[in-house]
Formats: C-alpha cells, sequence, structure tokens
C-alpha cells in the first residue's frame, strides 16, 4: 500500500524510528538489488542457459551519454529491450535531464507523450502531473513510493534516469492508478573514478552547488563508494517566498564475486519553502509576484531520510536471486492563506482562508525474488516470481479556517492563524504480495508477456482526537498480457491487456481499471533512436473524484479515456538530437443518467505536444564546442470543474538552452524556461485563478572528471 494521500492537514506527531528493523534485514541478504551482473551462457544436456541481461543500474544504457534508452525496468520487475516491451514506456537519462536543466519531476517529464503538467500552476507544494489523465503512482527502483499528489517533491539529482509507464502497471508494481507509473532508478556506485561538480546562479536570487563523485576504495574494485549531493539557496517568483533545499546522498556498492553484488544507500532531503502563491484575483492581470496570502503563515517543508539495501546474486544455471528493501522516515508540512471560494471577478475586499498540514510518515518496502533464464531449441523463456511486502504508517493533522479579507490593490497583512491544528487520522497500510511475470520469445521475433499479481491489503485507521479505530481487508488480483512482434530487426508491433486496482480506503473497494493497447516501435540501426506510436482504451471505474473548483467529492461510475501518442527520441547525427512527443486523448465520463455523463473528466486537455532539438557546432582553434537547445511545448484547454463551465487557457511555451565547452572537461551552460514569459492560467476556482511558471533563466559552470 502506498501513502495515504487524504485530506490536507499539518499536525506534529512523536513516533518511534524503525532503522533497526532494516538495518536487521541486512543479515537476510535477501535484500534488495539494483542490478543484474551477466553470466556467460553454460550448457546443460539439449538445452542453453540464456546469457543475462545485463542492468548496469538502468538497464545497460550509458545515462549520461545518450538521451535514448535501449532497455528499461520500467515496465515490470525483469529488465528488457524497449523495442521489444509490449507497452508504451519513455525514459529520461540523466542527459536529457542535464541538457533541458531540469531541476522537478514535473520538468523531468513533461516532453514526455501522454503527461501533463503545470495543471495547478504556481502551486508548488507537490508534482503536479497526470498520465493519460490520472494520477501516476511513483517507485524507486521498483519499491512503491506513492502517488505524486500528495507525495514528496522527489529530487532529479539522485537519479540516473526516470522511467515513464504509460498505462495500467499493478501486475508489475501493485496497487496504482491505470493511466501509469513513473520509476525512479538511483544512482549508484561505479567500479571506476568519476565525477562532476557545477555551480547555479540566476533568477529569483537563485544560489545552488552541486557534486556527484566516486570512486574505488580498494584495488580489485570490489568495494566502490558515490556521494551526490545539492545545496541550494533561492527565492520563489512571490513576494515574501523562498525555495532552499539540501540533499545528500551516499552509496556503498560491495562486489565480493563477480556474480554477486550488495549496495547501500543512504539519502536525506530538505526543502525549506513555500506552496505557491495563494491564487491571483479571478479576472486580474496582476504580475506573478503579488502576494496576497500571509507572510507569517507561508510556508512548505520536507525533511526525509531514507535508506535503501539492494542485492542481487547469479545462481548458476539460469537462476538469479535478487531483493530490495528500503525504509523511510518523512516528515512534511504547508501552510498559508489562499482566496476564499466565494469572490467574483472585481472583489474587492478579497474572501481568503487559512490551510495547513502537518504530516509524518514511515514506510518500510522489501521485495525478493527469484529469476530463471534459459533457452530451450527456438524457444527462449523469462520467469521471475516474487513476493513483497510494505507498511506504510502516518499520522496528520491540519488548519482550516477563515482568514481576514484582503484588499488586492493595497495588501496589508494580519498575520497568521489564531487557531490551532486539529488531529486528524493515524494510518497504517499494510500490503503483502506475491506475483508472477513471464517472457516468452519464439525465434527471437515473437514475445509473449504475462504476469499476474494478488495484494492482500490490511488498512487500519485511528482518530487521534478519540482512540477510535476502525479496520478494513482486501485481496486483489491483477492481470496481464502482451504480444509484441519483430517485423523486422529495427521494428515491432505491439499489443496488450492489462488491469490495475489502487488502494481503497475504510469501508470502500479499490478502484478497477483496465486497459487495451495496441502500437509500433521503430529502433533504427543507422543511428541512435526509438519512435513510438500507440492507440490505447483506458476505463477506471468505482472511484470518486474532487471537484477543481468546488473541492466538493462526485462518486462517478466510469470515466473512459480513448487516446493516441506518438513519441521520439533520436540521436539523428553526431551534433542533431530530437525529442518530440504528441498526445490525443477523448476523455469521457459514463454514467448514463447522471449530471455528468458524457462530460470530459478535470486536467485533461485534448491535444499536448512537445518538441526539444539540440544542435552542436564543433569547435574549431581555441574555440570550443557550442550546443544550441531550443524546445516548444503545447498545452491545450482543460477543464477545471467536473461540470466543464470553466477551464484554463491553452498556450504555447519555449524553452531554450546553451552550453559552451571551456575546456575538455570544463562547460558553461545557460537555459531559460518560458522564454517568452508567456502568461496564462492554468487553473482557476471559485476563489481565484492560478497562472503558469514564468519566465526563469540559469547559468551553470559545471567541472568534469
Amino acid at each position: 500500500m502506498m501513502n495515504d494521500t487524504t485530506s490536507a492537514g499539518r499536525a506534529t506527531s512523536q513516533r518511534g524510528y524503525r532503522k533497526a528493523v532494516l538495518l536487521g534485514c541486512t543479515a537476510l541478504v535477501a535484500l534488495a538489488p539494483v542490478r543484474l551482473l551477466a553470466q556467460d551462457a553454460t550448457s546443460q544436456s539439449s538445452s542453453t542457459v540464456l546469457e543475462t541481461i545485463v542492468v548496469q543500474g538502468a538497464g545497460g544504457d550509458d545515462n549520461e551519454k545518450s538521451i535514448v534508452a535501449r532497455q528499461t525496468t520500467g515496465a515490470g520487475k525483469m529488465p528488457s529491450d524497449v523495442l521489444t516491451t509490449p507497452a508504451s514506456v519513455s525514459v529520461i537519462t540523466a542527459k536529457e535531464i542535464k541538457e533541458r536543466a531540469a531541476t522537478s519531476v514535473e520538468q523531468v517529464v513533461q516532453y514526455t507523450a501522454g503527461v501533463v503538467t503545470d495543471f495547478y500552476g504556481s502551486d508548488d507544494r507537490w508534482d503536479f502531473f497526470d498520465i493519460r489523465g490520472f494520477t501516476p503512482y511513483t517507485y524507486r527502483d521498483g519499491l512503491a513510493i506513492g502517488r505524486t499528489f500528495g507525495g514528496v517533491r522527489e529530487e532529479p539529482f539522485a537519479f540516473e534516469r526516470i522511467e515513464v509507464l504509460k498505462g495500467t502497471s499493478s501486475t508489475s508494481f501493485g496497487s496504482a492508478e491505470p493511466g501509469g507509473a513513473v520509476n525512479y532508478v538511483t544512482k549508484l556506485p561505479k567500479s571506476e573514478r568519476f565525477g562532476e561538480a557545477y555551480v547555479t546562479g540566476g533568477s529569483f536570487n537563485h544560489k545552488e552547488v552541486g557534486l556527484d563523485f566516486g570512486d574505488n576504495i580498494t584495488e580489485d574494485d570490489t568495494l566502490s563508494y558515490r556521494l551526490t549531493g545539492k545545496f541550494q539557496d533561492a527565492d520563489a517568483e512571490y513576494d515574501h517566498s523562498k525555495d532552499n533545499e539540501k540533499f545528500i546522498m551516499g552509496g556503498l556498492t560491495w562486489r565480493p564475486t563477480d556474480v554477486t553484488s550488495l549496495s547501500f544507500v543512504f539519502d536525506h532531503l530538505n526543502k525549506d519553502g513555500v506552496p505557491g502563491s495563494g491564487g491571483h484575483p479571478l479576472g486580474s492581470d496582476f504580475d506573478r509576484s503579488k502576494f496576497f496570502g500571509e507572510p507569517d503563515y507561508y510556508f512548505n517543508n520536507t525533511n526525509r531520510n531514507t535508506y535503501s539495501l539492494m542485492f542481487d546474486h547469479d545462481l548458476g544455471d539460469g537462476f538469479s536471486f535478487g531483493s530490495k528493501a528500503r525504509y523511510s522516515d518523512t516528515n512534511t508540512g504547508f501552510g498559508s492563506a489562499y482566496l476564499g471560494l466565494a469572490n467574483t471577478p472585481g472583489a474587492n475586499p478579497l474572501n481568503r482562508y487559512f490551510f495547513g498540514s502537518d504530516k509524518s510518515s514511515e514506510q518500510f518496502v522489501i521485495d525478493a525474488n527469484l529469476k530463471y533464464e534459459r533457452d530451450f531449441d527456438n524457444f527462449e523463456t523469462r520467469t521471475l516470481i516474487g513476493v513483497e511486502y510494505n507498511n506504510f504508517k502516518s499520522e496528520e493533522a491540519s488548519l482550516y479556517g477563515a482568514a481576514p479579507t484582503i484588499d488586492p490593490t493595497n495588501p496589508i497583512y494580519a498575520g497568521g492563524p489564531s487557531i490551532g491544528l486539529t488531529p486528524g487520522n493515524g494510518n497504517d497500510q499494510t500490503t503483502k504480495a506475491i506475483y508472477l511475470q513471464q517472457d516468452i520469445t519464439y525465434q527471437d521475433r515473437l514475445t509473449v508477456s504475462f504476469g499476474l499479481r494478488n495484494d492482500w491489503l490490511d488498512l487500519s485507521q485511528t482518530q487521534l482526537s478519540s482512540g477510535a479505530t476502525t479496520s478494513d481487508d482486501h485481496s486483489e488480483l491483477s492481470k496481464k498480457i502482451g504480444l509484441s512482434y519483430k517485423i523486422t530487426e529495427e521494428f515491432a508491433a505491439f499489443a496488450s491487456y492489462a488491469e490495475s486496482a489502487a488502494p481503497p480506503g475504510i469501508g470502500t473497494e479499490p478502484t478497477t481499471g483496465k486497459q487495451y493497447e495496441v502500437g509500433v516501435k521503430y529502433q533504427p540501426d543507422a543511428f541512435p533512436a526509438m519512435f513510438t506510436a500507440s492507440l490505447y482504451d483506458l476505463t477506471k471505474e468505482n472511484f470518486t473524484v474532487y471537484d477543481s473548483v468546488s473541492y466538493v467529492p462526485a462518486t462517478v461510475d466510469k470515466i473512459r479515456h480513448r487516446g493516441l501518442e506518438l513519441e521520439a527520441k533520436a540521436e539523428v547525427t553526431d551534433n542533431i538530437e530530437l525529442v518530440a512527443a504528441y498526445s490525443y486523448i477523448d476523455s469521457n465520463i459514463e454514467e448514463p443518467g447522471g449530471a455528468n455523463d458524457g462530460h470530459r473528466l478535470m486536467r485533461v486537455p485534448k491535444h499536448v505536444a512537445s518538441i526539444w532539438a539540440t544542435y552542436t557546432l564543433e569547435g574549431q582553434g581555441v574555440r570550443g564546442d557550442m550546443t544550441f537547445g531550443l524546445g516548444a511545448r503545447y498545452m491545450d484547454s482543460y477543464f477545471t470543474n467536473i461540470e466543464n463551465t470553466i477551464a484554463s487557457e491553452s498556450a504555447v511555451l519555449f524553452d531554450a538552452a546553451f552550453t559552451y565547452k571551456i575546456k575538455e572537461n570544463t562547460t558553461l551552460q545557460l537555459n531559460a524556461s518560458n522564454l517568452f514569459d508567456e502568461k496564462h492560467i492554468a487553473s482557476k476556482d471559485s476563489g481565484g485563478q492560478y497562472y503558469n511558471p514564468g519566465r526563469a533563466i540559469y547559468a551553470t559552470l559545471r567541472q568534469t572528471w
């Protein structure tokens, strides 16, 4: 079960820490691998053992040197070739993240087909993006984290790559929404010396330094380390704001033999920021920097410690064992005064309300699996069977109440709220699962993939004020099957059916989803590239939506999304790179006789398109290489309420980049997001309107070795 994302609230809570639980599990060695080491094929009677697929942390690709990934772990717990995976998977490598200077997951995925970002505009509490119209679940190295909405804003600098799976994924990773999932792949130690250091400065008093380096500790390469850190002191684009961060991550990898690997990673994330502007008056056109909240009650904080173990061992004869475990301890909170839910265009003074939350949580998740690979004449088979345990505990308190009105033409601030936090609920959610994944390939052409997974969910909720406790339990079976056929060595077609089940609340049934998808993929031999086109039919049933305008829950029988996605990632020449995406979604609420029958779901535009291209002019003489990057993002308008009477504004935004190689290992990079400072309404409710982020320009000096 993943992070509880029930109502907003802010409460301080004291809990015992369970670090000893994770540390004690190290003795099991049955904890957590991230990479599968290759082993030479051996023979046994008439059968041949397959060579294990090499996955050096993330699919065997060089994430620092290429924007094109050929392998992925995002579609399941077994690594697979992107070309023959019967699903739509997008991989954003560290090189692409660095070229676009993406500093949030929202920015990382905004050039990905099927993904919609920034739909809450200036609200910065969480990573706001949807996949195929639904909130995604996130995973780190295949282990559950939780929903993006209501979760922690992750630090992209911690990851080698970010993998986006479009469509249902419950058979692979467990409880999830049907729209898609995101898998973060952690940076791990390498068996070589490497490093980079950078400094960044720019808009909104932004000052930042970062380090990422590592080396072998022993001469025989059996023990390696890696240290990654980012320290930021900055403002946001609103008055009275801040955007500070401290991130540090250290890892050790031990390779006692060439078929065994054990990694330990610790990371600490501390964010000290603000939750956004609080909204602008309806019908107004104030500068983005104007702030109508309360400076004395204006914060958005995160403090998290994470401990991860990753183990894998090749047993020989086609068998390999892998396991991962993670313990995290998180405290988050935000507070602000927002424009109230009862304002009209031109109103003065404006109604406001205080909204705050304090949440503490801890999670322990462990996965262990056994894989068997073998070649029988014309057939290649891979079988994975595993078990997973996930316990998530949280306590939350909230604050919600009237705030003094404010004159938008002459804001006079009144101070923070006089009321305190109200204790909310404590949640204890445990998931136990068993899963099976099977791939069968015939003559290196036809691949059949199927999966089964059963999750047993035990839920307990306690009212912190009264101590009253309620509980519930569920058992959910999910299935998938996919076919991929290589028409040529470069061209493959696929079809799939998959199911999903999202975690329920106490007394409710799990939300279910299913998807049918067909598509084609092209991976040319002439140059590194991956082109994907897909059609899908996706439905979600038995769930409650929260109107983005009134925030009142509404029960919906079924939502059906049918769509088309086109995506290209290509290094066309040594000088030209291209990332392009287009998405179309036909969204339809199906509840015959209901008030919203035939309406579109909120935050689901019909059309989204983007393109990012870079061109490198090779250096001559004393002049070093120069790389020019330009991107454009189009977002169609979308409704912000379930009645489909209030909508955002469509827009085209441009991004740009320039990199100059001063020396062989020294570069100066300039990045501009929303280059022309285009301004549009990204979200609107009955109290205020929220603009998209404004122009930001940053300069980075980077040294590598």
